[in-house]
């Protein structure tokens, strides 16, 4: 059984909580001697004015491994807005200004409107939801993610009865996320992703605004982005500026690119080779780096009693 609660996670698999107060600690005391201009851009990959959140230990925490370490997972990502290296995001995301943040609600919904970020999410609504995440190139990570489950949001604005789909759509700010300039982009912009009302809905998807108890940094999708967790990571759209409901199955990002390679659905799923890799293991990222022993990847990512039921009578190798 996957679901644990939290007073069964050891208390060895957490970063202790007085780490993260001694790193605020040593960055207060260096803004008193000057030194903020040096410490200003990251500290293990943060941004420097990350802020502590308080959020409810969620029963629906996932995972008896231990948390891939800080410094990975916010420098070891993937969002292309910023570079397709994977330390380009944490290199590179301190230019993106995320106050203020509205987001744009529409479609087929009874209350359509452009939500002040602090309305929509509120601080008393947070969730602590250890989850594991699977990339589709063979990485996983064991993260501690801070949010609201996105069917809240989509409750509040109440969805019509000819709602079938929720679509997503990326921040396009050209002069503060650079990889978004040039000639030749690697991806159209803007970044959309998009998921079946029913997915929204689930429990599991949450809208994400921290990690590891402290607001999310720039490279990890700040202000809010999705984490949908028996999905591959690219279904994890990050600084979401627009939700849209919709009757018809959204176009995504992955799947306008290369339909071929990604499908809409995107489950984890160890049976479905990528055209180019199998998918039938992965690698734990803060594991012996590139000599970390490779695990079987797990169908759903390990969410399959809790998510199989969304996809019964489907053909998986089909709708991938």
């Amino acid at each position: 059984m996957l679901i644990r609660r939290p007073s069964d996670i050891d208390p060895e698999e957490i970063t202790p909580r007085d780490h993260c107060l001694r790193r605020r600690e040593f960055i207060a005391g260096a803004a008193a001697l000057g030194l903020g201009s040096v410490l200003g851009a990251t500290i293990d990959g943060r941004a420097a004015r990350a802020a502590p959140l308080q959020a409810i230990k969620s029963p629906l925490s996932t995972s008896d491994e231990p948390l891939t370490p800080l410094k990975d997972v916010t420098n070891y990502n993937n969002y292309y807005e910023f570079g397709t290296d994977k330390d380009d995001p944490a290199k590179n995301a301190h230019t993106l200004n995320i106050k203020p943040w509205t987001v744009k609600i529409d479609g087929l919904v009874a209350k359509p409107a452009d939500y002040d970020l602090d309305d929509l999410i509120k601080p008393a609504q947070l969730e602590e939801r250890i989850y594991r995440m699977r990339c589709v190139e063979g990485w996983s990570m064991v993260i501690p993610w801070v949010g609201v489950p996105l069917a809240e949001i989509l409750k509040r604005i109440e969805p019509q009865g000819s709602a079938k789909y929720v679509a997503l759509e990326t921040l396009v700010r050209p002069a503060e996320m650079p990889g978004q300039r040039g000639l030749f982009q690697p991806l159209p912009w803007p970044y959309v992703e998009g998921l079946r009302l029913d997915e929204a809905m689930h429990p599991l998807t949450i809208l994400a605004v921290g990690l590891y108890g402290e607001t999310l940094p720039n490279q990890n999708g700040a202000p809010m982005r999705l984490v949908v967790p028996w999905k591959y990571g690219f279904k994890g759209i990050k600084s979401i500026v627009r939700i849209s409901l919709t009757d018809k199955q959204p176009p995504t990002t992955w799947n306008m690119a290369n339909p071929r390679e990604y499908g809409f659905y995107s489950n984890v799923n160890p049976g479905v080779d990528h055209p180019r890799w199998s998918q039938a293991t992965e690698r734990r990222i803060g594991e012996s780096g590139l000599f970390a022993k490779r695990r079987p990847t797990l169908l759903f990512n390990g969410y399959a009693e809790q998510v199989a039921s969304l996809y019964a009578g489907m053909d998986l190798q089909a709708n991938y």
